[in-house]
């Protein structure tokens, strides 16, 4: 049996990808072999792919969660079957491919009222809110919260997420039509244009207070912004950088006592029971509506196109790659 799979040659830009046939292995030990239904796609991909973060050798698969049907399963497995619909996100590294043998424990059984483009679109993105909202930082009702890029994938599930605690969401969003979408999601206020005084909107929204806690997947020099933006004695989380490397932030900056948070989803979900308990409230999350909406589809072969989406920056919502 023979499956298409998505090789990254080296580190560098979308020419680096190439497509083939590959055979398929049967699961081992404690594994099952899991044909993909749709494989969902992360800035953490592209930060792969550029090798920002290396991979520990090339050719490499890159992909950090997929969903579809459990196809076979290996020795000493007992808590699935085939046909089993499932999940996974977070390390190893390495979906995608239109299938693929992983250990049994880092698959997640999915209830029939989420589908497998759901799951894959929406799984490492609400284990990351989860992890964001509940355990870097405790959002609840009151909470004021600054959500950058709250129409994209990840801010719109953070956007309906700290919503649903009763916080308070302030989202920065590039144009009027991410705007609308935000809205839609359920943010209070909006900050809307690249060029927008992110800090004194903030200050004028808050009563010159400033929000508790600021989540920023920008990067650039998004990051001071978002610091400035936190009250005293509040938490500036930094989660990415989309819009490039960070540039030195002066310690002076965090005076008087705001604190600074660079977590790693990927290092949270290493431990297996932490990931078990963060993917299984997010696919609760995900059966009450807290989703990335699929703001586009490609083929497997069509990853490098998928790519230049996510990195333009037009995209809302999560790009699926369809086997």
């Amino acid at each position: 049996m023979t499956e298409q799979i998505v090789w990254l040659n080296a580190p560098g830009d979308i020419t680096q990808f190439h497509v083939e046939d590959h055979r398929c292995e049967p699961p081992g030990d404690g594994e099952i072999r899991i044909r993909h239904e749709a494989i969902g796609t992360n800035f953490l991909d592209v930060y792969h792919r550029k090798g920002l973060y290396p991979m520990p050798s090339y050719p490499s698969v890159i992909g950090a969660e997929a969903a579809g049907m459990v196809d076979d399963v290996g020795p000493g497995v007992s808590m699935f079957k085939r046909g089993d619909r499932v999940a996974y996100a977070g390390p190893p590294i390495g979906a995608y491919r239109a299938m693929r043998n992983i250990a049994a424990e880092r698959a997640i059984k999915l209830p029939d009222t989420v589908s497998a483009k759901t799951a894959a679109g929406s799984l490492l993105k609400g284990m990351t809110a989860y992890m964001l909202l509940k355990k870097i930082y405790n959002v609840r009702a009151g909470t004021r919260v600054l959500i950058h890029a709250a129409a994209g994938g990840l801010g719109s599930i953070l956007v309906r997420w700290a919503r649903s605690l009763d916080a308070t969401v302030i989202g920065t969003v590039g144009s009027p039509e991410k705007a609308a979408l935000a809205a839609s999601y359920g943010a209070d206020h909006l900050i809307v244009g690249r060029g927008a005084d992110i800090v004194a909107e903030v200050k004028r929204l808050t009563n010159g207070r400033g929000v508790d806690v600021a989540y920023d997947g920008i990067g650039g020099d998004t990051l001071l912004k978002s610091i400035r933006s936190v009250r005293p004695f509040g938490m500036a989380v930094t989660i990415g950088q989309a819009a490039g490397a960070i540039p030195p932030v002066p310690v002076e900056e965090l005076r008087p006592g705001k604190a600074l948070c660079h977590p790693s989803i990927m290092a949270w979900c290493a431990d297996v029971d932490q990931y078990r308990e963060a993917a299984l409230v997010a696919v609760q999350a995900m059966e009450t509506g807290i989703v990335s909406q699929i703001g586009a589809e490609y083929r497997l072969a069509d990853v490098a196109k998928a790519h230049e989406e996510m990195e333009s920056g037009r995209s809302t919502g999560s790009i699926l790659l369809i086997p």
